[in-house]
């Protein structure tokens, strides 16, 4: 047998979890976990072995010759692992097996293939309740909890709780909310002012602050997020930053979190240059928008899978954050500027925010694991968005010109 065929041994716990096993009550699924097949080796390796069984080119293999091959080359798979294999087998209604769902099943890709469920009829194994399991260390308790908050499916919570070694850990939205803090504490001492610190005459006299005067230093449709209007602006924001946030980066990784989020970002900017087009924006409303309404759409459409405890009273608790903090942006944005006739910060950039958020966002959150480019939803979510930044590139070139705006000037 090929040394590269051999299993990885188990690395996330000493023994075999609980949370692996399925559901004693009948229906339930049972997932393979991507460490605990068999490694990654190079397609034309199993385009070789899957041509064995198929000698005539036909692109299938039937579920007994693949049982065959399992038995053949699975000897060293835990028997645990291999029994859920053969039960994928024997759940293909057709009988048979195409090359590709092959190549996923023995390459550890999670394609569609591992999300179907896996009835066990007599193979029904008693098995602890994730949410019940003893013994859990703090670490365990920990990715446990951050399972229930963020996926609604049993198979995905098991999958997530003995597949995450914390590394990397979810560096993106602590290092964004780091710098926040840190330009905050700067231009707080640099001004003498910490509440609202948006009434200094020198406060949009710097370099991040989206100003309509400058639009055409483009860095400033994103560096906006590092400027707050001042310490109850940063606090609401960087609170829900870190609670929604980082356990969606841990689930989902930072690259997709980070797109998220700075997608809601740029679209906030470019709502308020399209929407409210004499006003400055600051603040990283935009992204942390984009993140918890995707989050709140989230658990809406998965309610019933949603296992996280007093849901309906949590979610009232971030609808209330969400509504004070854009209360304030409202309220901030009508009162007397103190440099008229340039107006205080715009609201518009939440809302630019939240259309990513329910869009985008509930795309990513909906496909744990899963390649977004096989989703049709996100493609044309892709689009959209990519003809509105369009739009607005355009809008910010021609329209103040053509509509004959007078924009305020820098304080």
């Amino acid at each position: 047998m090929d040394p590269r065929m051999r299993a990885r041994p188990r690395e996330a716990h000493a023994s075999p979890s609980p949370a692996v096993a399925a559901n004693a009550e009948g229906d339930a699924i049972e997932v393979l976990e991507s460490t605990d097949v068999l490694p990654m080796a190079p397609e034309d390796h199993w385009k070789t072995l899957f041509d064995q069984f198929d000698p005539e080119n036909s692109g299938y293999i039937s579920t007994e010759q693949f049982r065959s091959l399992l038995n053949t080359h699975g000897s060293e798979l835990d028997p645990h692992k291999l029994a859920v294999l053969l039960a994928l087998a024997d759940s293909n209604a057709d009988g048979r097996i195409c090359y590709q769902d092959f190549v996923n099943l023995m390459s550890n890709k999670r394609s569609n293939s591992f999300r179907r469920a896996i009835l066990q009829g007599s193979r029904q194994r008693k098995s602890v309740a994730l949410l019940e399991e003893p013994g859990l260390s703090v670490s365990q308790r920990l990715v446990r909890h951050v399972a229930f908050e963020t996926l609604p499916r049993e198979m995905d919570r098991k999958w997530y709780y003995d597949s995450y070694t914390g590394c990397p850990p979810p560096w993106f939205i602590i290092v964004v909310t780091i710098v926040e803090v840190a330009v905050f504490v700067y231009y707080g001492l640099l001004l003498d002012r910490w509440v609202l610190q948006v009434s200094h005459p020198l406060y949009l006299r710097n370099p991040l602050v989206y100003h309509p005067q400058l639009r055409a230093q483009a860095w400033r449709y994103l560096s906006y997020i590092f400027m707050h209007a001042g310490i109850e602006h940063l606090t609401l924001n960087v609170l829900l930053q870190l609670l929604v946030g980082v356990p969606l980066e841990m689930v989902h990784g930072a690259l997709r979190i980070g797109f998220l989020y700075i997608s809601g970002v740029l679209a906030g900017s470019l709502a308020v240059s399209v929407a409210d087009m004499t006003a400055p924006v600051v603040g990283s409303s935009g992204g942390v928008y984009a993140l918890v309404s995707a989050h709140l759409a989230n658990i809406v459409m998965n309610w019933s899978g949603m296992k996280c405890q007093f849901k309906l009273l949590r979610m009232g608790a971030a609808l209330l954050c969400m509504s004070a903090e854009f209360g304030r942006a409202v309220w901030l944005r009508f009162y007397p500027s103190v440099y008229p006739p340039c107006p205080n910060p715009s609201f518009v950039a939440h809302l630019g925010g939240v259309a990513v958020g329910v869009t985008l966002g509930v795309v990513v959150l909906r496909n744990y694991e899963q390649r977004l480019q096989e989703q049709s939803l996100w493609w044309i979510f892709i689009l959209v968005y990519i003809v509105f930044v369009l739009f607005a590139v355009f809008w910010n070139i021609f329209a103040y010109s053509l509509l004959e705006l007078r924009l305020p000037p820098l304080p």
